[in-house]
């Protein structure tokens, strides 16, 4: 199971070409998002939509909420279960992973429950979880 973060989502729904390519060689059925990539991603899209200052604005706004459910619908999600509270429970009490941030250390808690690979630009958070398998795919 490979789980894409929020940063690796933004980029394909925007056709960065190495994340295109690399998609093209994972299995069918391999990739997942989390409910924490879906909260961001929509959450922005509302804020966007909260700032507009023109007509034009707001009915772009609404436009890119609707293609940014449609593609998040694309791929499954996993949600919190009891085993990613367990892992999330046990990250937050170490020390050295407060600066990390409530957001990544649930996507690293659902990643760490499945036992799933995570695509990510933002190593440098993600590598202070030695057992937590992350990889870029950005060039």
């Amino acid at each position: 199971m490979t789980i894409l973060d929020t940063d690796i989502v933004t980029l394909l729904h925007a056709q960065h070409e190495a994340i295109v390519r690399r998609l093209m060689l994972v299995e069918e059925g391999e990739l997942c998002i989390t409910i924490i990539t879906v909260i961001e991603t929509m959450r922005g899209r509302y804020d966007f939509l909260m700032k507009a200052a023109t007509r034009e604005q707001f009915l772009y706004a609404q436009q890119l909420i609707r293609r940014s459910a449609a593609r998040l619908d694309e791929l499954p999600t996993l949600y919190l279960n009891a085993v990613a509270l367990d892992q999330f429970e046990d990250l937050e009490k170490r020390k050295g992973l407060k600066k990390i941030g409530r957001a990544d250390l649930l996507i690293a808690s659902i990643a760490l429950a499945h036992r799933a690979k995570l695509i990510t630009r933002n190593l440098k958070h993600f590598k202070l979880i030695p057992q937590l398998k992350i990889e870029n795919w950005v060039d």
